[in-house]
């Protein structure tokens, strides 16, 4: 009799369980919002793109001054100096022996050693360097004869 008692309980809780889990809408299920509504719009890469310009990003052209998501190749000659003429600019000497430029006491950040590098001191070839300010950058150590840098260069810059 007890066995058939915990048989009928053990049935009824999975009917109960099965109804409620077919009846019940899943509140999960009820708050997706499809897709081309007013809530959940599709957009076109044109109207991406036209948002981007609008908010100065997307940038394509290359250049001194401009906005760029890729890399450039610079020479900078002995006597100039290339600066950062945004936040975030990095650099990467290829070739060339660079020294830190900076108006002020703080420096420009070698990524690759983890260092702050105040004006003057040694940029090593080949490290990530990122200018955290603009007016800061880089230039030929002027105790080599004939010193060049070639720079590889992603964000704004300019050669003074």
């Amino acid at each position: 009799m007890l066995s058939r008692i915990r048989l009928f309980a053990v049935i009824s809780i999975l009917l109960i369980g099965v109804v409620i889990g077919t009846v019940w809408n899943s509140e999960a299920i009820g708050s997706q919002v499809a897709p081309g509504t007013a809530e959940d719009p599709v957009v076109t890469k044109s109207y991406v793109d036209q948002l981007f310009k609008q908010n100065g990003g997307g940038s394509s052209s290359a250049g001194p001054d401009s906005v760029n998501t890729a890399m450039q190749v610079v020479t900078v000659p002995a006597g100039k100096t290339l600066v950062a003429t945004q936040e975030g600019t990095e650099f990467i000497v290829r070739s060339g022996k660079a020294l830190a430029f900076s108006e002020d006491k703080d420096g420009i950040s070698n990524l690759t050693l983890g260092a702050d590098l105040t004006n003057g001191k040694a940029v090593a070839n080949n490290h990530l360097i990122l200018s955290p300010r603009a007016g800061r950058g880089i230039v030929p150590d002027d105790k080599v004869k004939n010193n060049k840098l070639i720079v590889l260069v992603k964000g704004g810059y300019e050669l003074k």
